[in-house]
């Protein structure tokens, strides 16, 4: 991890955004240290919130620059919980609803995207995400069906090329065992993502 004196930014992110964050910084347009925490926890809001409490709580005492807090409205339920915790440890909060909203531009792009709340947009952190979920219900004795019908009012899913490499995620999509169409493939980048942090930064 780079030396937080080196960045006047620090940014705590779910590891969803994890490839996109980094090739930002590797191109050079974001300056700033990153710290992700591990996107599995989101099965949990309690998991996560206590996980996201001791990231702050380190962060905070050894980070004395802006601290932005890259986590959607949602990530820890419907009642504004994130904001809160947001606020509660003085940090600045991103724009958004949820990473798929980040990488859509935030501001609630992701409902004007999908206002019948039928498709699945997927970047490839959040391919990741259900790979990993998959497994770890068929440990706990989740079988192939059960897994696939979680996902059966969905009618297809969005791939979101972030960083270049849309078949590859069309493949890890096939390979996570979520059944789903995939119905058109957006190359947007990073740049969305990229707003919608450099705002948060500008207003920390």
């Amino acid at each position: 991890m780079a030396n937080a004196e080196n960045h006047k930014v620090c940014i705590v992110s779910c590891s969803v955004l994890k490839r996109e964050l980094q090739k930002l910084k590797a191109e050079g347009k974001l300056d700033a240290e990153l710290v992700f925490v591990s996107k599995n926890f989101h099965v949990d809001y309690a998991q996560l919130e206590n996980n996201l409490r001791r990231v702050l709580e380190h962060t905070k005492k050894r980070f004395s620059g802006k601290i932005v807090l890259v986590y959607g409205d949602l990530c820890l339920g419907m009642e504004g919980e994130m904001k809160r915790l947001a606020d509660e440890y003085s940090v600045t909060k991103v724009d958004a609803l949820n990473c798929i909203d980040c990488q859509l531009g935030g501001g609630g792009k992701s409902l004007q995207a999908d206002p019948e709340h039928n498709l699945m947009f997927m970047g490839p952190g959040m391919i990741e995400f259900f790979e990993d979920m998959r497994y770890n219900l068929k440990q706990q004795g989740m079988d192939d069906a059960a897994f696939e019908a979680m996902f059966s009012g969905i009618k297809g899913a969005v791939i979101l090329d972030t960083v270049g490499d849309g078949e590859k995620c069309i493949e890890a999509l096939k390979k996570a065992g979520l059944n789903l169409k995939v119905l058109e493939t957006r190359k947007i980048g990073t740049e969305n993502l990229l707003r919608v942090v450099t705002d948060a930064i500008e207003r920390a």
